[in-house]
Protein backbone atom coordinates (compact mmCIF):
# COMPACT_ATOMS: atom_id res chain seq x y z
CA UNK A 1 0.00 0.00 0.00
CA UNK A 2 1.37 3.38 -1.01
CA UNK A 3 1.95 6.22 1.42
CA UNK A 4 -0.76 8.28 -0.28
CA UNK A 5 -3.29 5.46 0.14
CA UNK A 6 -2.37 4.97 3.80
CA UNK A 7 -2.66 8.68 4.53
CA UNK A 8 -6.02 8.95 2.78
CA UNK A 9 -7.33 5.86 4.57
CA UNK A 10 -6.22 7.22 7.94
CA UNK A 11 -7.67 10.71 7.38
CA UNK A 12 -10.99 9.55 5.94
CA UNK A 13 -11.32 6.83 8.59
CA UNK A 14 -10.77 9.24 11.50
CA UNK A 15 -13.10 11.86 10.00
CA UNK A 16 -15.78 9.22 9.37
CA UNK A 17 -15.51 8.02 12.96
CA UNK A 18 -15.83 11.59 14.24
CA UNK A 19 -18.87 12.24 12.03
CA UNK A 20 -20.55 9.02 13.17
CA UNK A 21 -19.98 9.93 16.81
CA UNK A 22 -21.38 13.44 16.19
CA UNK A 23 -24.44 11.98 14.40
CA UNK A 24 -25.13 9.55 17.23
CA UNK A 25 -24.77 12.23 19.90
CA UNK A 26 -26.91 14.69 17.90
CA UNK A 27 -29.72 12.20 17.24
CA UNK A 28 -29.67 10.98 20.85
CA UNK A 29 -29.79 14.55 22.20
CA UNK A 30 -32.55 15.59 19.79
CA UNK A 31 -34.56 12.42 20.48
CA UNK A 32 -34.29 12.95 24.23
CA UNK A 33 -35.38 16.58 23.87
CA UNK A 34 -38.37 15.65 21.71
CA UNK A 35 -39.33 12.88 24.15
CA UNK A 36 -39.35 15.39 27.03
CA UNK A 37 -41.47 17.80 24.98
CA UNK A 38 -43.88 14.97 24.13
CA UNK A 39 -44.11 14.02 27.84
CA UNK A 40 -44.88 17.62 28.77
CA UNK A 41 -47.58 17.83 26.12
CA UNK A 42 -48.97 14.47 27.15
CA UNK A 43 -49.07 15.53 30.79
CA UNK A 44 -51.09 18.65 29.87
CA UNK A 45 -53.59 16.70 27.77
CA UNK A 46 -53.90 13.96 30.38
CA UNK A 47 -54.90 16.39 33.14
CA UNK A 48 -57.32 18.23 30.82
CA UNK A 49 -59.13 15.07 29.78
CA UNK A 50 -59.12 13.72 33.32
CA UNK A 51 -60.89 16.87 34.50
CA UNK A 52 -63.48 16.46 31.76
CA UNK A 53 -64.01 12.81 32.66
CA UNK A 54 -64.78 13.80 36.24
CA UNK A 55 -67.93 15.60 35.01
CA UNK A 56 -69.48 12.29 33.99
CA UNK A 57 -71.02 9.69 36.22
CA UNK A 58 -69.24 6.31 36.41
CA UNK A 59 -72.00 4.70 34.39
CA UNK A 60 -71.67 7.24 31.54
CA UNK A 61 -67.91 7.67 31.63
CA UNK A 62 -66.87 6.10 28.35
CA UNK A 63 -64.31 7.38 25.88
CA UNK A 64 -66.92 8.01 23.21
CA UNK A 65 -69.22 9.99 25.53
CA UNK A 66 -66.44 12.17 26.89
CA UNK A 67 -65.07 13.09 23.43
CA UNK A 68 -68.44 13.47 21.76
CA UNK A 69 -68.79 17.07 20.55
CA UNK A 70 -65.43 18.11 21.95
CA UNK A 71 -62.71 19.81 19.91
CA UNK A 72 -59.44 17.85 19.69
CA UNK A 73 -56.52 19.94 18.54
CA UNK A 74 -54.17 16.96 18.06
CA UNK A 75 -54.50 14.28 15.40
CA UNK A 76 -53.80 10.75 16.50
CA UNK A 77 -54.86 11.34 20.12
CA UNK A 78 -55.49 8.10 22.02
CA UNK A 79 -58.13 8.32 24.73
CA UNK A 80 -59.34 5.46 26.93
CA UNK A 81 -61.38 5.14 30.10
CA UNK A 82 -61.26 2.24 32.50
CA UNK A 83 -64.30 2.31 34.85
CA UNK A 84 -65.73 -0.08 37.37
CA UNK A 85 -69.06 -0.10 35.58
CA UNK A 86 -68.30 0.59 31.91
CA UNK A 87 -65.07 -1.38 31.82
CA UNK A 88 -62.44 -0.50 29.20
CA UNK A 89 -63.37 1.80 26.34
CA UNK A 90 -60.88 3.54 24.10
CA UNK A 91 -60.73 5.43 20.82
CA UNK A 92 -58.21 7.22 18.61
CA UNK A 93 -58.92 10.54 16.98
CA UNK A 94 -58.27 10.74 13.25
CA UNK A 95 -58.41 13.59 10.72
CA UNK A 96 -59.10 16.59 12.99
CA UNK A 97 -59.44 19.96 11.27
CA UNK A 98 -59.65 23.33 12.99
CA UNK A 99 -61.16 23.63 16.42
CA UNK A 100 -64.04 21.22 15.87
CA UNK A 101 -63.94 17.47 15.54
CA UNK A 102 -64.57 16.92 11.85
CA UNK A 103 -62.97 13.51 11.66
CA UNK A 104 -63.97 10.26 13.30
CA UNK A 105 -63.34 8.20 16.40
CA UNK A 106 -61.79 4.80 15.82
CA UNK A 107 -62.43 2.32 18.64
CA UNK A 108 -59.57 0.27 20.00
CA UNK A 109 -59.92 -3.44 19.53
CA UNK A 110 -59.33 -6.09 22.17
CA UNK A 111 -55.70 -6.66 21.22
CA UNK A 112 -54.85 -2.97 21.39
CA UNK A 113 -56.71 -2.63 24.70
CA UNK A 114 -54.78 -5.56 26.14
CA UNK A 115 -51.47 -4.02 24.96
CA UNK A 116 -52.29 -0.76 26.75
CA UNK A 117 -53.26 -2.48 29.98
CA UNK A 118 -50.13 -4.61 29.88
CA UNK A 119 -47.89 -1.58 29.32
CA UNK A 120 -49.50 0.30 32.24
CA UNK A 121 -49.21 -2.59 34.64
CA UNK A 122 -47.53 -1.11 37.72
CA UNK A 123 -46.79 2.32 36.17
CA UNK A 124 -48.61 5.45 35.16
CA UNK A 125 -46.47 6.40 32.12
CA UNK A 126 -45.30 4.00 29.46
CA UNK A 127 -44.41 3.60 25.82
CA UNK A 128 -46.41 1.02 23.94
CA UNK A 129 -46.46 -0.24 20.38
CA UNK A 130 -50.02 -0.77 19.26
CA UNK A 131 -50.87 -3.12 16.47
CA UNK A 132 -51.93 -1.12 13.41
CA UNK A 133 -51.36 2.24 15.12
CA UNK A 134 -47.63 2.42 15.82
CA UNK A 135 -45.77 3.62 18.87
CA UNK A 136 -47.54 5.70 21.53
CA UNK A 137 -46.57 7.44 24.70
CA UNK A 138 -49.43 6.89 27.22
CA UNK A 139 -50.23 8.22 30.70
CA UNK A 140 -52.90 6.95 33.15
CA UNK A 141 -54.47 9.30 35.74
CA UNK A 142 -57.28 8.42 38.20
CA UNK A 143 -60.37 10.67 38.16
CA UNK A 144 -62.42 11.72 41.16
CA UNK A 145 -65.46 9.68 39.98
CA UNK A 146 -63.49 6.43 40.27
CA UNK A 147 -62.50 5.89 36.66
CA UNK A 148 -58.98 5.83 35.25
CA UNK A 149 -58.32 8.06 32.23
CA UNK A 150 -55.59 6.93 29.79
CA UNK A 151 -54.27 9.57 27.39
CA UNK A 152 -51.74 8.87 24.64
CA UNK A 153 -49.89 10.75 21.92
CA UNK A 154 -48.28 9.16 18.88
CA UNK A 155 -44.46 9.04 18.63
CA UNK A 156 -44.47 8.94 14.82
CA UNK A 157 -43.44 12.61 14.57
CA UNK A 158 -40.35 11.98 16.70
CA UNK A 159 -39.38 8.96 14.68
CA UNK A 160 -39.99 10.78 11.39
CA UNK A 161 -37.89 13.76 12.44
CA UNK A 162 -35.10 11.50 13.67
CA UNK A 163 -35.24 9.57 10.40
CA UNK A 164 -35.04 12.79 8.38
CA UNK A 165 -32.19 14.04 10.56
CA UNK A 166 -30.22 10.83 10.16
CA UNK A 167 -30.88 10.85 6.41
CA UNK A 168 -29.60 14.42 6.09
CA UNK A 169 -26.56 13.61 8.24
CA UNK A 170 -25.83 10.49 6.17
CA UNK A 171 -26.08 12.36 2.88
CA UNK A 172 -24.00 15.26 4.20
CA UNK A 173 -21.44 12.80 5.58
CA UNK A 174 -21.13 10.93 2.30
CA UNK A 175 -20.83 14.17 0.33
CA UNK A 176 -18.35 15.59 2.81
CA UNK A 177 -16.25 12.45 2.74
CA UNK A 178 -16.17 12.47 -1.06
CA UNK A 179 -15.07 16.11 -1.02
CA UNK A 180 -12.57 15.34 1.74
CA UNK A 181 -11.17 12.41 -0.23
CA UNK A 182 -10.65 14.57 -3.32
CA UNK A 183 -9.12 17.41 -1.32
CA UNK A 184 -6.90 15.04 0.65
CA UNK A 185 -5.75 13.24 -2.49
CA UNK A 186 -4.82 16.52 -4.19
CA UNK A 187 -3.11 17.86 -1.05
CA UNK A 188 -1.14 14.67 -0.44
CA UNK A 189 -0.19 14.36 -4.10
CA UNK A 190 1.11 17.93 -4.16
CA UNK A 191 2.80 17.44 -0.79
CA UNK A 192 4.52 14.22 -1.88
CA UNK A 193 5.67 15.60 -5.23
CA UNK A 194 9.16 16.38 -3.84
CA UNK A 195 9.47 12.76 -2.70
CA UNK A 196 8.57 11.55 -6.19
CA UNK A 197 11.22 13.91 -7.57
CA UNK A 198 13.71 12.45 -5.08
CA UNK A 199 12.79 8.90 -6.10
CA UNK A 200 13.10 9.75 -9.81
CA UNK A 201 16.51 11.39 -9.25
CA UNK A 202 17.73 8.45 -7.17
CA UNK A 203 16.57 6.03 -9.87
CA UNK A 204 18.43 7.93 -12.58
CA UNK A 205 21.59 7.99 -10.46
CA UNK A 206 21.25 4.27 -9.70
CA UNK A 207 21.11 3.52 -13.44
CA UNK A 208 24.47 5.22 -14.02
CA UNK A 209 27.70 3.22 -14.23
CA UNK A 210 29.68 4.37 -11.18
CA UNK A 211 32.02 1.44 -10.72
CA UNK A 212 34.89 2.60 -12.91
CA UNK A 213 36.10 5.24 -15.28
CA UNK A 214 35.54 8.96 -15.11
CA UNK A 215 32.16 9.54 -13.52
CA UNK A 216 30.27 12.76 -12.93
CA UNK A 217 26.85 12.79 -11.27
CA UNK A 218 24.90 15.64 -12.82
CA UNK A 219 21.46 14.50 -11.69
CA UNK A 220 19.95 16.66 -8.95
CA UNK A 221 16.51 17.17 -7.43
CA UNK A 222 15.03 20.36 -8.95
CA UNK A 223 15.40 23.41 -6.73
CA UNK A 224 11.61 23.84 -6.64
CA UNK A 225 11.32 20.41 -5.01
CA UNK A 226 14.27 20.82 -2.63
CA UNK A 227 13.11 23.61 -0.33
CA UNK A 228 14.71 22.88 3.08
CA UNK A 229 11.94 24.87 4.80
CA UNK A 230 9.51 21.97 4.25
CA UNK A 231 9.83 18.40 5.49
CA UNK A 232 9.60 16.78 2.06
CA UNK A 233 11.75 19.50 0.49
CA UNK A 234 14.38 18.84 3.15
CA UNK A 235 14.68 15.27 1.83
CA UNK A 236 15.41 16.61 -1.66
CA UNK A 237 17.93 19.12 -0.31
CA UNK A 238 19.64 16.37 1.69
CA UNK A 239 19.80 14.12 -1.39
CA UNK A 240 21.34 16.95 -3.43
CA UNK A 241 23.93 17.47 -0.69
CA UNK A 242 24.64 13.74 -0.67
CA UNK A 243 24.99 13.68 -4.46
CA UNK A 244 27.38 16.66 -4.30
CA UNK A 245 29.48 14.77 -1.78
CA UNK A 246 29.40 11.56 -3.82
CA UNK A 247 30.27 13.47 -6.99
CA UNK A 248 33.27 15.11 -5.32
CA UNK A 249 34.30 11.73 -3.86
CA UNK A 250 34.10 10.09 -7.28
CA UNK A 251 36.14 12.94 -8.77
CA UNK A 252 38.72 12.47 -6.00
CA UNK A 253 38.70 8.72 -6.64
CA UNK A 254 39.26 9.29 -10.34
CA UNK A 255 42.07 11.72 -9.58
CA UNK A 256 43.66 9.25 -7.18
CA UNK A 257 43.42 6.50 -9.78
CA UNK A 258 45.08 8.72 -12.37
CA UNK A 259 47.77 9.67 -9.86
CA UNK A 260 48.28 6.02 -9.00
CA UNK A 261 48.62 5.07 -12.67
CA UNK A 262 51.02 7.93 -13.24
CA UNK A 263 52.90 6.98 -10.06
CA UNK A 264 53.25 3.35 -11.18
CA UNK A 265 54.41 4.47 -14.61
CA UNK A 266 56.95 6.92 -13.17
CA UNK A 267 58.19 4.39 -10.62
CA UNK A 268 58.56 1.75 -13.35
CA UNK A 269 60.45 4.21 -15.51
CA UNK A 270 62.75 5.24 -12.66
CA UNK A 271 63.48 1.62 -11.77
CA UNK A 272 63.86 0.47 -15.36
CA UNK A 273 66.74 2.86 -16.06
CA UNK A 274 69.12 1.62 -13.30
CA UNK A 275 68.04 -1.98 -13.91
CA UNK A 276 68.85 -1.66 -17.61
CA UNK A 277 72.24 -0.13 -16.72
CA UNK A 278 73.01 -2.92 -14.26
CA UNK A 279 72.08 -5.55 -16.80
CA UNK A 280 74.11 -3.92 -19.57
CA UNK A 281 77.25 -3.45 -17.52
CA UNK A 282 77.02 -6.94 -16.05
CA UNK A 283 76.71 -8.46 -19.55
CA UNK A 284 79.63 -6.33 -20.74
CA UNK A 285 81.77 -7.53 -17.83
CA UNK A 286 80.92 -11.18 -18.45
CA UNK A 287 81.62 -10.86 -22.16
CA UNK A 288 84.99 -9.27 -21.45
CA UNK A 289 85.92 -12.08 -19.08
CA UNK A 290 84.93 -14.78 -21.58
CA UNK A 291 86.77 -13.16 -24.47
CA UNK A 292 90.12 -12.73 -22.62
CA UNK A 293 92.40 -15.36 -24.32
CA UNK A 294 95.48 -14.96 -22.13
CA UNK A 295 96.92 -13.04 -19.29
CA UNK A 296 98.28 -10.38 -21.65
CA UNK A 297 94.86 -8.79 -21.79
CA UNK A 298 94.01 -9.40 -18.16
CA UNK A 299 94.89 -5.84 -17.19
CA UNK A 300 92.49 -4.35 -19.72
CA UNK A 301 89.79 -6.84 -18.69
CA UNK A 302 90.25 -5.99 -15.03
CA UNK A 303 90.08 -2.26 -15.77
CA UNK A 304 86.93 -2.66 -17.89
CA UNK A 305 85.31 -4.95 -15.35
CA UNK A 306 86.16 -2.56 -12.51
CA UNK A 307 84.58 0.35 -14.39
CA UNK A 308 81.45 -1.70 -15.08
CA UNK A 309 81.17 -2.77 -11.46
CA UNK A 310 81.49 0.84 -10.32
CA UNK A 311 78.68 1.82 -12.63
CA UNK A 312 76.63 -1.15 -11.44
CA UNK A 313 77.20 -0.03 -7.87
CA UNK A 314 76.18 3.57 -8.71
CA UNK A 315 72.97 2.42 -10.36
CA UNK A 316 72.28 0.06 -7.47
CA UNK A 317 72.67 2.93 -5.03
CA UNK A 318 70.37 5.07 -7.13
CA UNK A 319 67.76 2.30 -7.21
CA UNK A 320 68.19 1.74 -3.47
CA UNK A 321 67.56 5.42 -2.75
CA UNK A 322 64.46 5.33 -4.92
CA UNK A 323 63.09 2.25 -3.15
CA UNK A 324 63.91 3.74 0.26
CA UNK A 325 62.14 6.99 -0.69
CA UNK A 326 59.07 5.05 -1.83
CA UNK A 327 59.11 2.98 1.37
CA UNK A 328 59.41 6.17 3.45
CA UNK A 329 56.42 7.74 1.66
CA UNK A 330 54.37 4.59 2.22
CA UNK A 331 55.18 4.57 5.92
CA UNK A 332 54.46 8.28 6.25
CA UNK A 333 51.10 7.76 4.53
CA UNK A 334 50.31 5.14 7.17
CA UNK A 335 51.21 7.58 9.97
CA UNK A 336 54.37 5.70 10.97
CA UNK A 337 58.12 6.38 10.80
CA UNK A 338 58.08 9.48 13.07
CA UNK A 339 59.90 9.47 16.41
CA UNK A 340 58.97 12.55 18.42
CA UNK A 341 61.37 14.54 20.55
CA UNK A 342 62.41 18.13 21.18
CA UNK A 343 64.07 19.73 18.13
CA UNK A 344 66.06 22.99 18.00
CA UNK A 345 64.97 24.14 14.56
CA UNK A 346 67.57 26.93 14.57
CA UNK A 347 70.45 24.48 15.08
CA UNK A 348 68.97 22.12 12.52
CA UNK A 349 68.88 24.94 9.92
CA UNK A 350 72.52 25.84 10.60
CA UNK A 351 73.59 22.24 10.13
CA UNK A 352 71.55 21.85 6.97
CA UNK A 353 73.05 24.96 5.39
CA UNK A 354 76.55 23.82 6.35
CA UNK A 355 75.93 20.51 4.58
CA UNK A 356 74.51 22.19 1.44
CA UNK A 357 77.20 24.86 0.98
CA UNK A 358 80.04 22.52 -0.16
CA UNK A 359 77.78 20.83 -2.73
CA UNK A 360 77.19 24.08 -4.64
CA UNK A 361 80.03 26.49 -4.16
CA UNK A 362 78.82 28.48 -7.17
CA UNK A 363 75.68 29.55 -5.21
CA UNK A 364 75.46 32.24 -2.57
CA UNK A 365 74.15 30.84 0.73
CA UNK A 366 72.63 32.94 3.49
CA UNK A 367 70.92 32.15 6.78
CA UNK A 368 68.56 34.23 8.94
CA UNK A 369 67.79 32.82 12.38
CA UNK A 370 66.74 34.52 15.63
CA UNK A 371 68.99 34.84 18.65
CA UNK A 372 66.69 32.64 20.73
CA UNK A 373 66.34 29.01 19.66
CA UNK A 374 63.07 27.95 18.02
CA UNK A 375 62.11 24.55 19.36
CA UNK A 376 59.39 22.18 18.24
CA UNK A 377 58.28 18.65 19.09
CA UNK A 378 58.98 16.31 16.20
CA UNK A 379 61.27 13.83 14.50
CA UNK A 380 64.75 15.35 14.29
CA UNK A 381 65.96 13.05 11.51
CA UNK A 382 62.93 13.68 9.31
CA UNK A 383 62.99 17.44 9.89
CA UNK A 384 66.68 17.43 8.87
CA UNK A 385 65.57 15.65 5.69
CA UNK A 386 63.00 18.43 5.09
CA UNK A 387 65.71 21.11 5.29
CA UNK A 388 68.13 19.08 3.18
CA UNK A 389 65.54 18.39 0.45
CA UNK A 390 64.43 22.03 0.22
CA UNK A 391 68.00 23.26 -0.04
CA UNK A 392 68.81 20.53 -2.59
CA UNK A 393 65.74 21.55 -4.59
CA UNK A 394 66.91 25.21 -4.62
CA UNK A 395 70.45 24.18 -5.57
CA UNK A 396 69.38 21.79 -8.31
CA UNK A 397 66.82 23.97 -10.06
CA UNK A 398 68.63 27.32 -10.04
CA UNK A 399 71.66 28.43 -12.07
CA UNK A 400 75.07 29.35 -10.68
CA UNK A 401 75.20 32.68 -8.85
CA UNK A 402 71.74 32.30 -7.35
CA UNK A 403 71.36 33.46 -3.76
CA UNK A 404 69.61 30.95 -1.49
CA UNK A 405 68.43 32.18 1.93
CA UNK A 406 67.35 29.88 4.74
CA UNK A 407 65.37 31.53 7.58
CA UNK A 408 63.74 30.35 10.79
CA UNK A 409 61.21 32.31 12.89
CA UNK A 410 58.51 31.90 15.54
CA UNK A 411 55.10 33.26 14.45
CA UNK A 412 52.38 32.78 17.05
CA UNK A 413 52.03 29.09 17.85
CA UNK A 414 53.93 28.03 14.72
CA UNK A 415 57.58 27.60 13.91
CA UNK A 416 58.20 28.86 10.37
CA UNK A 417 61.03 27.75 8.10
CA UNK A 418 61.52 29.48 4.74
CA UNK A 419 63.80 28.71 1.81
CA UNK A 420 64.08 31.65 -0.61
CA UNK A 421 65.98 31.99 -3.86
CA UNK A 422 66.20 34.65 -6.56
CA UNK A 423 66.30 32.17 -9.42
CA UNK A 424 64.10 32.13 -12.55
CA UNK A 425 61.02 30.93 -10.67
CA UNK A 426 58.54 28.08 -11.16
CA UNK A 427 56.31 27.63 -14.18
CA UNK A 428 52.71 28.31 -12.99
CA UNK A 429 51.51 25.36 -15.09
CA UNK A 430 53.26 22.88 -12.78
CA UNK A 431 52.95 24.73 -9.46
CA UNK A 432 49.83 22.82 -8.40
CA UNK A 433 51.57 19.49 -8.97
CA UNK A 434 54.90 20.52 -7.52
CA UNK A 435 54.53 18.29 -4.47
CA UNK A 436 53.26 15.29 -6.43
CA UNK A 437 55.39 12.20 -6.55
CA UNK A 438 57.82 12.03 -9.47
CA UNK A 439 57.08 15.67 -10.29
CA UNK A 440 59.50 17.33 -12.72
CA UNK A 441 60.32 20.96 -13.23
CA UNK A 442 60.44 22.50 -16.71
CA UNK A 443 63.34 24.18 -18.48
CA UNK A 444 63.07 27.35 -16.36
CA UNK A 445 64.29 25.33 -13.38
CA UNK A 446 66.13 22.51 -15.17
CA UNK A 447 67.91 19.93 -13.03
CA UNK A 448 71.68 19.96 -13.25
CA UNK A 449 71.90 16.50 -11.71
CA UNK A 450 69.70 13.44 -11.70
CA UNK A 451 66.94 12.92 -9.15
CA UNK A 452 63.94 10.73 -8.46
CA UNK A 453 61.35 13.50 -8.30
CA UNK A 454 60.31 12.45 -4.81
CA UNK A 455 62.12 15.11 -2.79
CA UNK A 456 59.27 17.62 -2.42
CA UNK A 457 56.71 14.81 -2.03
CA UNK A 458 58.72 13.50 0.93
CA UNK A 459 58.97 17.03 2.38
CA UNK A 460 55.18 17.45 2.16
CA UNK A 461 54.53 14.03 3.75
CA UNK A 462 56.93 14.73 6.65
CA UNK A 463 55.52 18.22 7.28
CA UNK A 464 51.93 16.97 7.25
CA UNK A 465 53.00 14.14 9.55
CA UNK A 466 54.01 16.88 12.00
CA UNK A 467 50.52 18.46 11.57
CA UNK A 468 52.06 21.30 9.58
CA UNK A 469 51.76 22.73 6.09
CA UNK A 470 54.01 23.72 3.23
CA UNK A 471 53.30 26.36 0.58
CA UNK A 472 55.20 27.90 -2.29
CA UNK A 473 55.07 31.36 -3.83
CA UNK A 474 57.02 31.97 -6.97
CA UNK A 475 57.55 34.70 -9.54
CA UNK A 476 60.68 35.22 -11.65
CA UNK A 477 63.45 36.30 -9.27
CA UNK A 478 61.50 35.47 -6.09
CA UNK A 479 60.65 31.92 -5.02
CA UNK A 480 59.85 31.01 -1.42
CA UNK A 481 58.98 27.67 0.14
CA UNK A 482 57.29 28.16 3.55
CA UNK A 483 56.98 25.39 6.14
CA UNK A 484 54.74 25.94 9.18
CA UNK A 485 54.79 23.44 12.03
CA UNK A 486 52.95 23.80 15.38
CA UNK A 487 55.33 24.28 18.30
CA UNK A 488 53.17 21.90 20.31
CA UNK A 489 51.53 19.06 18.35
CA UNK A 490 47.77 18.60 18.83
CA UNK A 491 46.74 15.89 21.29
CA UNK A 492 46.23 12.43 19.86
CA UNK A 493 42.56 11.38 19.51
CA UNK A 494 41.27 9.18 22.32
CA UNK A 495 40.96 5.50 21.49
CA UNK A 496 37.57 3.88 21.79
Amino acid sequence: MSLQTRLMTAVIGFVSLILIIVAVITSATLGSTMERQLDQKLNTYAHQWTQRAETFSPSDATAQNILNGRSVPTSGLLFAVVGPITGFSGVTVTNPSGDELTGSLESLDRTQSQQILTALDGTSVATVSLTGLGSYRIMALPAANGVVVVTGLPRDEIQNQLTQLLTVIALATVGGLILLALTTAITIRVGLRPLRAVAATATRVANQQLARGEVSITERVPASEADPRTETGLVGASLNKLLDHVDSSLAARQKNEEQMRRFVADASHELRTPLASIRGYSELSLRALRQAPDSAQSGEVIESTTSSLERIQAQSLRMTRLVEDLLLLARLDEGRELVYGTIDLTQLALEGLSDARPTAADHHWKIDVPDEPVTIVGDAGRMHQVVANLLANARTHTPAGTTVTLSVAREGDDAVLRVHDDGPGIDPAIRDELFARFARGDSSRARQTGGTGLGLAIVKAIVEGHHGSITVESVPGDTTFTVRIPVEPPPAPARA
